[in-house]
């Protein structure tokens, strides 16, 4: 199994930048893709970004699309979520989580993740 923890999440103003990090231990980082979702109290956890287990896929959701990048240092175990031109509406708790299902390439749904960090919060104050 592999063990997740995330950091960098913070307050920071609409426009702002932020770069989340999530770190890896245990079983070979690269057996997994990697995903960052959110949530808000009272919603769904939503997807954000996923990334392959080599790094060569990413995928977006629309609503971070053009703002966030999701690049991932397998030699580091290392996986990082870079937001930009931050929204109030980006408000809500960060997860990263890793994956085996999809040959490793990603995932939008929850449930085909494994393994999930504890969360960051991050808000964006208008």
């Amino acid at each position: 199994q592999v063990q997740l923890v995330e950091s960098g999440g913070g307050l920071v103003q609409a426009g702002g930048s932020l770069r989340l990090s999530c770190a890896a231990s245990g079983r070979s980082f690269s057996d997994y893709a990697m995903g960052w979702f959110r949530q808000v109290p009272g919603k769904e956890r939503e997807f954000v970004a996923h990334i392959s287990w080599s790094g060569g896929r990413t995928a977006y959701a629309d609503s971070v699309k053009g703002r966030c990048t999701i690049p991932r240092v397998n030699a580091k175990n290392l996986m990082s979520l870079q937001m930009n031109s931050l929204k109030p509406e980006d408000t809500a708790v960060y997860y990263c989580a890793a994956s085996t299902a999809t040959y490793r390439s990603g995932s939008v749904i929850p449930r085909e993740y494994d393994y999930w960090g504890q969360g960051t919060q991050v808000t964006v104050s208008s």
